[in-house]
């Protein structure tokens, strides 16, 4: 029943700000990965006490994990003063428009027709509601795409043609492209082999990963900030590598803990020597809900 009612806010039948926490534990289950034992949401929320920064990777078509989301962003903002919301499902040059609409100043209307809202952004705006009824800042953390993909055809150095004005949406040249962990996972992502493009490719990345990292590391020094949510997917978070070793660089004195909430279909526990490494907490979801 309490499942049935978080759906119902979900789609817009509730107000945004409505308490509502996720209680069917058959559709999802959360993991300490250090203690390597299950543990339930509000024990999750007291274990976050001690992170200035929390991320939270997902699969993008996961439907039980942006519930999951929202009802933590509620648990958080409930237990903890000075929260912020960071989003890689904004770009860095919709910041204005997200702050309008968060504000009041603009509708929805024009906020989904003049900001790049993805395909699935209805899946999220449960959160952009609740930040919106609560005065919580907001962040477009992302890289606009075309200048990722300006990388990912001719490198970083090409962004050094880009204006001043177009160069504060990013992180600040030069861009670090991580070596060791990170490269090699990628190097397993491109099939094992990463030639002149897969570098190109994996510059971007490291352009999409700076890109969120330092725009956490400025949020986090505003005065009234004391605790961020970020989503992303989990490629960029798993492991603490990706967009958590960028913000080591830019903020290295911020505390951090990583959740990597994924579908799964095994039985029983999770196989830690295959689940422990990925995140400080793990959330399995039950593939395949609607």
């Amino acid at each position: 029943m309490k499942w049935m009612l978080c759906c119902i806010v979900i789609f817009g039948l509730l107000p945004a700000g409505a308490r509502c926490f996720p209680a069917d534990s058959t559709l999802y289950r959360i993991y300490d990965a250090q203690q390597q034992r299950e543990i339930t949401l509000p024990e999750l929320v007291t274990a976050l006490g001690g992170a200035d920064v929390v991320f939270f990777g997902e699969e993008h078509n996961d439907s039980a994990a942006h519930v999951l989301q929202y009802a933590l962003l509620q648990a958080l903002d409930e237990h903890y003063d000075g929260l912020a919301l960071s989003m890689e499902m904004f770009v860095s040059d919709d910041q204005l428009v997200l702050d309008e609409y968060l504000t009041g100043l603009i509708t929805e209307r024009n906020f989904r027709n003049d900001a790049t809202l993805w395909p699935n952004y209805n899946d999220y705006r449960p959160m952009i509601e609740y930040a919106k009824t609560r005065g919580i800042a907001v962040l477009a953390a992302n890289a606009p795409s075309r200048y990722t993909n300006r990388v990912t055809r001719e490198g970083l150095e090409s962004l050094k043609l880009l204006d001043k004005a177009a160069r504060a949406l990013l992180a600040p040249l030069p861009i670090d492209t991580l070596t060791g962990p990170y490269y090699r996972k990628f190097s397993e992502l491109m099939g094992g082999h990463v030639g002149m493009s897969g570098l190109n490719i994996y510059q971007s990345q490291n352009l999409w990963d700076a890109t969120m990292a330092y725009r956490i590391s400025r949020l986090a020094k505003r005065k009234k900030v004391r605790k961020i949510l970020h989503l992303n997917g989990r490629f960029h978070s798993d492991e603490k590598l990706g967009t958590v070793a960028h913000l080591r660089t830019y903020a290295p004195r911020l505390t951090v803990a990583n959740i990597s909430c994924f579908p799964y279909n095994g039985p029983g526990q999770p196989d830690w020597n295959t689940f422990s490494h990925l995140g400080d907490f793990i959330i399995l979801t039950v593939p395949r809900q609607p």
